[in-house]
């Protein structure tokens, strides 16, 4: 893989050098855990192609969906629990196949003072991510649970490249700390409206959601 290429437009042309020699490219089958809650953070990822999904487990096990970490991107959360060596406070697992490259975090610091455009790549990750964050919290507080589904399931499509959804409707309201029976029935609506068909464990999204 030419990594320089891929990341040209992004650094400069030293850093895309190091990056080359130091960074290591790994795959991850879909479903397998890159970082898991509790964990030591010992590298960060930068996803070169597939999606990774960030989430929050609480005490009963249940998840809850963070974001997406699609190509050139990377988790903020890793960002912030490498640099002050905390464990991981979030779950980083391939929601398909996923080619990504692994940087020490020794290098992380190092770039961080050495390469202007490293900085600005992970100061640019936390912010996008905290916004991301935001969002979520005013979904939870502001709007209803249809329409939390409504954009889970365009965010979903959106991080997939697909429009149809490969999950069952258990695996639906864990992400979204909900019931089966509650986002079964918010889906059935939205397939009486036109806006989706439902499947067994699959989902296809129509032009009107």
């Amino acid at each position: 893989m030419n990594i320089k290429e891929q990341f040209s437009p992004l650094f400069e042309p030293e850093l895309l050098t190091e990056l080359q020699s130091k960074a290591q490219y790994l795959k991850a089958k879909e479903g397998d855990i890159i970082i898991d809650i509790g964990q030591t953070v010992r590298v960060i990822p930068i996803v070169l192609s597939g999606t990774l999904k960030i989430s929050r487990i609480d005490e009963n096990g249940h998840e809850l969906l963070l974001y997406y970490v699609s190509a050139k991107e990377s988790c903020a959360m890793s960002f912030t629990c490498c640099m002050q060596q905390f464990p991981s406070e979030v779950k980083a697992q391939a929601e398909d196949d996923v080619e990504f490259l692994a940087i020490p975090i020794a290098t992380m610091d190092e770039w961080m003072m050495k390469y202007a455009t490293w900085k600005s790549f992970v100061m640019t990750t936390i912010r996008t991510r905290f916004n991301e964050l935001l969002k979520s919290i005013d979904q939870l507080a502001f709007q209803k649970l249809d329409e939390r589904l409504i954009h889970y399931l365009k965010e979903k499509s959106k991080a997939t490249g697909s429009s149809l959804i490969n999950l069952s409707h258990e695996q639906i309201a864990n992400e979204m700390a909900s019931s089966r029976e509650v986002i079964s029935r918010l889906l059935k609506k939205l397939e009486n409206d036109n806006k989706l068909l439902l499947y067994r464990h699959q989902i296809k999204l129509l032009s009107a959601l």
